[in-house]
Formats: C-alpha cells, structure tokens, sequence
C-alpha cells in the first residue's frame, strides 16, 4: 500500500494512477463527507466579476450563527474549518494539549502539543483541543459531558477548543450555545462535512467577541470567495433539508453497519457519516477494496484501523457488500 493513503481521505486521483487495473466506476469512502450534497447548490449564480460583498458575508454569519444558536459577535466565517484550527496559536496565548487520536491538524495547531489519552489529564492553565464526535474512531462526548469538561477547564484557568466538524450530523451534542464572552470556549465548525461540498471550503471560528474580532483582522477583508457566501448562506438557511438529512444519516448508517457486521466486522463509532473496524487485515483489506475500485482510509498509526464513509446510495453500498465478500 502506497503511504499516501494515509495521509488523508479522498485521495482519488493517486488510487486512479496506482490501482490502474481496478475496471469499475470508483467510490470514494475514505472521507467522512456526505456523498448526497445539498443540492440547492446547482441553482446558486455567483457574481464573479466583483470582489466579494462585505453585506453578503455578513449575511451568511447571520444565517450560519442562527444555525449554530450564537449571536453574529461570537462567529467569524473561515475558508475551511482548517484554517482555523492553524490561526489558534495566534490567538491564545498558553500551552497546549489535545487528544488522540484524532486529526493531524490537532497535533500541529499549537508550538510543542502535548498528546493526551482523555480529556481529563489536561494540566491546568492550558488549552485543551478535541473533536466531538470525533475522528477517525467516532468517539462522543455527551452534551453534559462537555459542559463538564467546560467547567473543568475555566476552574483550572485553561481554555476548551472543541472542534466539531462533523456536529451537524448530530446537533443535540453541540455545545455551540454556551459561547460567551465570559466563558473560555472556541468552537470551530464545518460546512463542506455534512452539506457533502467541502470543495466550498468553509468554516467558522465561535468563541468570545474579543477573540472572534481578532480572528476577523487575522483574515481581513475577503475571507471567502463570493460562491462560499453564496453557497453557505442559502444552504444555512435551508431548514427542511436539513432536517430531513439529519433523519436520513442515522438510517443510511444503520446500513452500513448491516453490511460491515454480516461480514463479521464491529463497526465503531456514533457519527454517521463515517465507521471504523479495527481488523487485523486492514491493510490487506483496503488493498483488496481498491484494486475493486473502492476507496477506504487506512491509518499508518493505527495498522489495524480502516475506517469506511457513508456509500451515496443502494448500488455503491451493494457493490461494498460484494467485494467485501
């Protein structure tokens, strides 16, 4: 197996070149994105002629601080959930930790991280960095939990990052509403995750207004392309289908755990967007996926992991009951 693949997900075009003999239409399960996109996205038409409009975005950190139930001093819009996790540096000042495993990005968002087990072992005075639900294993801290953990960190003088890219999928764990400007917790947030167009790149920072007004000089005046304010503040607002996919995640979920199980794996994990078999023969198993033209996401820290994302439909999930098989 190429180490490339280890990386990070959707890697599509380096499996094309390196399983040439693979002869079916591929499906890309090595990301945790919604293969079903929001489609209100064909009928977007984005001005690209003028540079984007300073009312637009602040439109959309309208439309996205409803969403998240925060009010608009407590959001700044990213390109990318991404960029924010690398601008945390800059704007607290104390050392840090985070848990593992988890993104790479994590370990890399603060000089000298410190890599933890549980939350729980974070020295005081420092800032303590997790996702929730988290990836790639899935793991999921309750929404109590995380008002725990909150409280914790305040009462040792520390700071609580909590990066929940993938919360949409399950908004009752969000503890987006607790944003404050007395309260020492920063929430970054995904779009491209759960509305399945993270070519978009966007994302935002919520935390207190001093930190959110830092953020915005950090990024200046055009954060974002004029299609993600575009996209984000009409898909942000569209209330039924997002209703409706949260509803449907949880079904399409189920069967994939159907299929993982009938062929003798225990898939992990709360998100549904994405699960993870820990098996012995991961490594052999994603080779075998691919050379049917099946992308999954192996882990070089973790040789027994391979984690699979959500099929779009009835055919691609068919075709994995098959070459899993």
């Amino acid at each position: 197996m190429s180490g490339i693949f280890h990386w990070h997900g959707g890697r599509l075009t380096a499996a094309r070149q390196h399983y040439k003999e693979a002869r079916f239409p591929w499906i890309d399960l090595s990301t945790g994105i919604n293969p079903l996109a929001w489609p209100g996205a064909a009928a977007i038409k984005t001005d690209w002629r003028s540079l984007p409009d300073p009312a637009a975005l602040a439109d959309l950190e309208q439309a996205a601080a409803a969403h998240f139930g925060v009010t608009t001093d407590h959001i700044c819009a990213l390109p990318g959930s991404e960029t924010g996790l690398r601008l945390l540096r800059h704007l607290i000042d104390a050392p840090a930790c985070h848990i593992q495993p988890s993104y790479r990005t994590h370990a890399q968002a603060f000089p000298n991280m410190h890599a933890l087990q549980q939350p729980e072992a974070a020295p005081p005075s420092t800032a303590l960095l997790l996702a929730n639900p988290n990836n790639p294993d899935g793991r999921l801290y309750t929404r109590a939990q995380m008002r725990q953990l909150l409280c914790r960190q305040e009462k040792r003088g520390g700071w609580l990052i909590v990066d929940e890219a993938f919360t949409d999928c399950m908004p009752a764990v969000s503890i987006a509403s607790e944003v404050d400007d007395g309260r020492s917790l920063i929430i970054l947030r995904s779009f491209g995750k759960f509305f399945g167009l993270a070519g978009v790149r966007l994302g935002f920072l919520l935390g207190p207004s001093p930190i959110v007004a830092a953020c915005r000089r950090l990024m200046g005046d055009w954060p974002l392309s004029a299609a993600a304010i575009d996209f984000g503040r009409a898909a942000y607002r569209d209330r039924r289908w997002i209703d409706e996919t949260v509803a449907s995640l949880t079904t399409r979920a189920a069967r994939l755990d159907a299929v993982l199980i009938r062929h003798g794996f225990s898939p992990r994990g709360d998100c549904p967007l994405f699960r993870l078999i820990d098996t012995p023969d991961a490594a052999s198993l994603f080779d075998r996926l691919a050379r049917q033209a099946i992308l999954t996401r192996p882990f070089e820290d973790y040789p027994h992991w391979l984690r699979f994302g959500l099929p779009a439909g009835d055919a691609d999930l068919a075709r994995l009951d098959e070459a899993l098989g």
